[in-house]
């Protein structure tokens, strides 16, 4: 892995803390990380392919990113405060979940470039699947699903939730200016 990969997969984990320290769910909060996996996508991919079985990768690694980013905002705590946004608050089980969704992605990675490239091989082979950017492809897919499922489900439970609570950042705000 270089350091770009290091650094990228960095970045992904540091989302976990502001989704633990918690935040109001703006535009910039969605934004971050699509952007950032959007970022990946441009780094990563250099194409597309689609014969084979590689489709079938995509969807089922789509839908194992799918399910952990919906499991991840299930298990976020969302409420309204009284300025009128939502916020989330991302605990134990979620911020795991996009933990393993992270880490498995680099496990993955870790185990091709570290003595895995024949059994990746062999099982592609085995698959159908057509080459190694049909696994790239499937990982970035797998990412950005993730992200996607998140953001769509919080943004939805905030806007129904009946729950309320304080505003994020108030009390340091108020620390900053006295």
């Amino acid at each position: 892995m270089t350091l770009t990969d290091y650094l990228i997969n960095i970045a992904l984990i540091a989302l976990v803390i502001l989704q633990i320290r918690g935040s109001r769910l703006d535009l910039k909060t969605a934004l971050r990380p699509v952007i950032l996996v959007a970022a990946a996508a441009l780094y990563y991919l250099r194409g597309i392919p689609v014969a084979g079985n590689d489709v079938i990768l995509y969807v089922v690694l789509g839908g194992i990113g799918l399910v952990l980013g919906v499991a991840c905002a299930a298990t976020t705590r969302v409420w309204r405060a009284n300025d009128g946004h939502g916020y989330a608050k991302a605990g134990v089980i979620a911020a795991a979940l996009w933990i393993i969704g992270i880490g498995s992605r680099l496990g993955f990675e870790e185990f091709w470039s570290h003595g895995g490239t024949h059994a990746i091989v062999s099982f592609s082979i085995a698959h159908d699947i057509t080459s190694q950017n049909a696994w790239v492809a499937g990982l970035v897919l797998m990412a950005l699903a993730e992200v996607i499922g998140r953001l769509v489900v919080l943004r939805i439970r905030a806007a129904r939730t009946h729950e309320t609570g304080e505003v994020l950042g108030a009390g340091r705000r108020q620390t900053v200016a006295a």
